[in-house]
């Protein structure tokens, strides 16, 4: 069944308000095609790496915060003005919990040496 824009938007307004400002929307950077072969992906260990910018936003308790970590970032050189303010726009328009689940702390001791101690 295909549905003209218009009639859409008067069958529907709340949803299509939402879908228009993208509000609830995910980017994806990647997708695998094979099931199993995901699976076996993200139950592979991985060596600890730097930690990304994504990585420090999702340590952020609030908007505020992750706004906070962005112009230090930004400041100190390690993101570009571009990069700096494609992040601000994804807090402000979809909140800092996009960019995942909040990493609590212990996070990263509990998944690469799986002890649970404290970083």
């Amino acid at each position: 069944m295909e549905i003209d824009r218009e009639d859409f938007r008067k069958l529907f307004p709340n949803l299509y308000r939402e879908m228009e400002l993208k509000k609830m929307s995910v980017s994806i950077d990647a997708v695998r095609l094979d099931r199993e072969e995901a699976e076996r992906e993200a139950e592979r260990p991985r060596e600890p790496s730097m930690p990304t910018p994504i990585d420090y936003l999702r340590r952020c308790e609030d908007d505020s915060e992750a706004f906070e970590v962005i112009d230090y970032l930004e400041k100190r050189g390690e993101i570009s003005g571009k990069q700096a303010e494609k992040l601000r726009r994804q807090v402000r328009e979809r909140g800092v919990r996009s960019f995942g689940k909040k990493k609590e702390w212990g996070y990263y001791s509990t998944k690469y040496l799986g002890d649970g101690v404290e970083e």
